[in-house]
């Protein structure tokens, strides 16, 4: 039987020899017409329809690469910083003193700040798009090229609710600059690439793709996103730089990441060149962004508040309250409105149309659909401004706790670590006002109330106007003198 077993054996063996040899004499073949006696190196056959695409891809990314680099930016900031004292609490304490001889103990503290970021150049006078978060409140700033070339840089112009500053620098040379592409032309599944500085290593390239758009509410809802979402590699250090199509073009500013480990996950986002572009426009002719104002306050429609007003789906913004004496209530809009159309474009959710609003010039009038009562009606809306708002708005919490406010400003947001948008600043006091008995004084930012934050001048007064008469509230703010923070209870008017 084991003799039976050895010869099939040999016989299985000696047939995977002959197919092996015939595999590798297919395999040395010449292509058809030529002979293996002639000589010739074998040239590979035409690659597949999809060895074909993969090549395309690889050489459009290094194409890319290659042309867009020179426009890619190293920028080095330094911020200097005031901080409290944190034994100030102490100054008065013997027991302290008699371990540390400290005879007058300094309110504030001085600290410096080193930062690292990407940005890139727009055009042949030297200005370069970065972050906000990058270059907001630096007392200093270093751009370095990627010929070795450095600058110091000056800021043109900043938009914290965006995310985005203009910086320039002042060359001798010929400078090479980034094109833009039209980010509304983008589809989910589009081949991306981004270019940075991600933890100090320079021209670093990464590929993916566009995983989704229309991303809001990421970092703060409050501000002005409208995200494209990618899973091209972005880490800290990124921020600022160009997120890329396959021709080239710039079609977004990589600004965010999701992650729980501060690294990479696959999760990241970038504010849409168009949108980025309109805001590099007005920094650059103004140094800042003025935007539009039409005195509601608005919020997604639930499919239980659509069928409330009859709705056949959510897709519309509801008017939960309508200002007096803003542009919307001159234009006849009523709380309860949904609005579903603004200047010819179609309103999906609130988000939407807060961007639309705040793009649109002062003094512009645009034509609004809404639905009130299962009816559809338009209305022709005159944009007003943010300035117009924060009058209203500084007045009606004027009668009510004897005090104007105003928005933090980007120093006072560095300064005392805020979030951006957190809190208003108290501009003015009335003698013998609520708040001016409480003990506050000009400069004082108010965080929160009865423990909601507070989110800007508009989102302020939204708290405040919902608050009854005589009641009791509990304002955490931050004295500006010691930059420590605490609360303080009073009785609404």
């Amino acid at each position: 039987m084991f003799a039976n077993n050895s010869k099939k054996f040999r016989l299985a063996l000696a047939f995977v020899f002959v197919v092996f040899s015939l595999t590798l004499g297919q395999c040395q073949a010449q292509p058809s017409g030529e002979s293996a006696a002639s000589g010739k190196i074998t040239v590979a056959e035409e690659p597949t329809a999809g060895t074909q695409t993969a090549v395309d891809l690889s050489t459009a990314i290094a194409r890319v690469a290659k042309e867009t680099i020179p426009a890619v930016v190293h920028i080095e900031v330094t911020q200097r910083q005031e901080v409290a004292n944190p034994f100030l609490p102490f100054e008065n304490d013997p027991f302290f003193h008699y371990f540390f001889d400290v005879p007058q103990m300094p309110h504030k503290f001085k600290r410096e700040l080193k930062g690292l970021g990407t940005g890139m150049i727009i055009d042949k006078q030297g200005h370069i798009l970065t972050n906000y978060h990058v270059v907001g409140g630096a007392d200093k700033i270093e751009v370095l090229l990627t010929d070795g070339r450095q600058y110091p840089a000056k800021v043109v112009g900043t938009d914290p609710k965006t995310d985005l500053a203009v910086i320039q620098i002042s060359a001798d040379e010929a400078l090479p600059y980034v094109t833009f592409g039209d980010s509304d032309k983008l589809e989910v599944g589009d081949w991306v690439v981004a270019i940075g500085h991600p933890r100090g290593l320079d021209q670093t390239v990464t590929q993916g793709i566009i995983s989704a758009k229309h991303r809001q509410g990421i970092m703060d809802p409050s501000s002005y996103q409208d995200y494209l979402q990618t899973d091209a590699a972005i880490n800290p250090g990124n921020s600022g730089g160009p997120l890329l199509n396959l021709q080239g073009q710039v079609v977004g500013v990589n600004a965010a990441i999701a992650s729980e480990s501060g690294g990479f996950e696959g999760i990241g986002f970038a504010i849409p060149s168009n949108m980025a572009v309109h805001i590099v426009d007005t920094l650059i002719a103004h140094g800042k962004v003025e935007r539009g104002w039409l005195g509601v306050s608005i919020q997604d429609l639930t499919p239980e508040l659509a069928k409330s007003f009859d709705l056949d789906s959510t897709k519309g913004t509801l008017i939960a309250q309508v200002m007096k004496g803003g542009p919307a209530e001159k234009a006849g809009l009523k709380r309860g409105d949904v609005v579903i159309s603004y200047d010819g474009k179609d309103i999906p959710d609130t988000g939407t149309l807060r961007n639309e609003v705040a793009d649109s010039p002062m003094g512009k009038e645009v034509k609004m659909t809404v639905v009130r009562k299962g009816e559809k009606m338009d209305f022709t809306v005159k944009i007003g401004s943010q300035q117009e708002a924060i009058k209203l708005l500084s007045a009606s919490v004027k009668d009510r706790l004897g005090v104007v406010i105003r928005p933090v400003t980007d120093k006072e947001t560095q300064e005392y670590g805020l979030d951006e948008g957190e809190g208003v600043a108290i501009e003015s006091l009335e003698k013998g006002g609520l708040l001016a008995e409480a003990g506050f004084e000009v400069g004082d930012v108010i965080l929160q109330i009865n423990g909601q934050p507070v989110e800007g001048v508009d989102g302020f007064v939204a708290i405040v106007n919902q608050l009854r008469h005589n009641q009791k509230i509990v304002l955490f703010a931050l004295d500006q003198r010691t930059g420590q923070t605490g609360y303080v209870q009073v009785k609404i008017h």
